[in-house]
């Protein structure tokens, strides 16, 4: 097989990023935008040992699962992968995805139950954060990075977002074009969370610039919004810097869901799906229900704490941002939950000691970033002596690795982690669910139920 050379083969599988898999001249070659079944003929653009990765040319015979997508930016924008396939096959491949990084990641073959679907495969996000630059030539551009890459898309809609997208990509544009070039070049990113009925809106900047101009755009389309600054000169993949000016607005938001007031801010973590959002949590304190205590690690704004408070009696949340931290404590306040909730900030391989709560009776509720657990943290879990262990996780590769640790199908060698032929747990998988946060995307979440044997 020759790199740039075109050829054709049939799609026998889907990778964990939705891309088809062709088997071709004994290699294995990656191929987006196919589906299972179909016939195409594809270039290839890299050849290594065993694989390779192609670009599809045509489709001569496409799938029953195959649609138009509904975005004039799919597939350059890379925030979706999927829009190629039909909602139903979608749901089947997130389950099947999740299968096989289980096995094939963590060692671990367990029947993973069907997704749960969103009700809206389209307009579900509540929050958007867009990169803002320029082109050669000076002009503003606010969009989605292509694929791999820190090329932004130029888009003026976003068809997983909510309609108010196009309303926002209009006033940053306008905003920026009124700015001279050397403030026009400062503009980073603009954040948008709705909450409830209201919006918290937060500019991202390299320094200090004027905002007036972007409030009065703003003004024309957003009734009730609370508006921040945010400076970050530090040229990393992290959005927001250390910096915030809050220009309008309180900064916060106050909402409730479940009996439960609540307030948020454009840092604290919260799920970006409120429909899914409420599936998963009921879904998480079903299991959780009638335990002595419940530890929620990577807790957020403490919202699932509160909940987890009220189901159990006890609830303590570790959370490592400040801003997050804080709405939880207003939160405690405000649901006159003190002596029940606990709210702790710092890292949550810094605080295991508090998992100790959770022996004989408890629960924990891990729901870490995409980048999963640290390791002392898995270890801190398997010797909490907790009846149940509900894990959560956006990222089935990590999901995969962590739940590997804690089933014992994974061990550590020296720095490396390898499948263990004589696995040991003290936990018993009994249930996982994917959840279909993200319609479109490759990504999905991923509840798993442990309990002890």
């Amino acid at each position: 097989m020759e790199k740039n050379e075109e050829y054709t083969g049939e799609v026998i599988g889907l990778g964990t990023e939705g891309e088809g898999i062709i088997r071709c001249e004994g290699k294995t070659v990656f191929v987006p935008l196919c589906l299972v079944g179909e016939t195409v003929s594809f270039k290839v653009l890299k050849v290594q040992k065993d694989v390779a990765y192609g670009k599809v040319l045509q489709v001569t015979k496409p799938s029953p699962d195959r649609t138009i997508p509904v975005c004039p930016a799919f597939p350059q924008c890379g925030g979706c992968s999927l829009q190629h396939m039909k909602y139903p096959a979608q749901l089947k491949h997130k389950s099947a995805m999740v299968r096989t990084s289980l096995k094939k990641i963590g060692g671990i073959d367990a029947p993973v139950a069907s997704t749960v679907p969103c009700d809206s495969a389209y307009r579900y996000r509540n929050k958007l954060a867009l990169p803002i630059g320029l082109t050669p030539e000076g002009e503003p551009v606010c969009g989605f990075y292509a694929p791999r890459s820190h090329r932004i898309i130029p888009i003026r809609d976003c068809y997983i977002q909510a309609e108010w997208v196009k309303d926002i990509i209009s006033c940053v544009l306008s905003y920026a074009r009124l700015l001279p070039l050397e403030q026009r070049a400062k503009l980073r990113h603009i954040v948008v969370r709705k909450v409830g009925e209201r919006h918290i809106i937060a500019l991202v900047a390299a320094g200090s610039v004027p905002s007036d101009a972007l409030t009065a755009l703003l003004d024309r389309h957003f009734k009730d919004y609370t508006f921040l600054l945010n400076i970050n000169p530090a040229d990393t993949n992290v959005i927001f810097g250390p910096e915030w000016h809050t220009i309008r607005g309180e900064g916060l938001l106050r909402t409730e869901e479940g009996g439960i007031s609540f307030t948020v801010g454009a840092n604290t973590f919260m799920q970006v799906n409120d429909e899914v959002r409420s599936k998963l949590y009921a879904c998480v304190l079903n299991e959780a229900r009638g335990a002595s205590a419940a530890i929620d690690l990577y807790s957020g704004g403490g919202l699932l704490t509160a909940m987890l408070a009220k189901a159990c009696g006890e609830a303590w949340g570790i959370e490592i941002v400040p801003e997050a931290t804080q709405c939880a404590n207003t939160l405690m306040a405000e649901n006159d939950l003190a002596g029940r909730m606990h709210n702790i900030c710092g890292a949550a391989e810094d605080n295991v000691q508090i998992l100790q709560k959770a022996s004989e009776g408890g629960v924990i509720v891990c729901d870490p970033p995409r980048k999963g657990m640290e390791r002392s943290v898995v270890k801190a879990i398997r010797e909490s002596h907790a009846d149940k262990v509900v894990l959560i996780s956006c990222n089935p590769a990590t999901l995969a690795r962590d739940l590997g640790l804690l089933m014992g199908t994974l061990k550590e060698d020296g720095t490396n982690l390898v499948k263990s032929s004589s696995p040991e747990s003290p936990y018993t998988l009994q249930s996982v669910t994917p959840f279909d946060m993200f319609p479109q995307t490759k990504w999905c979440e991923t509840v798993c139920v442990l309990t002890r044997k």
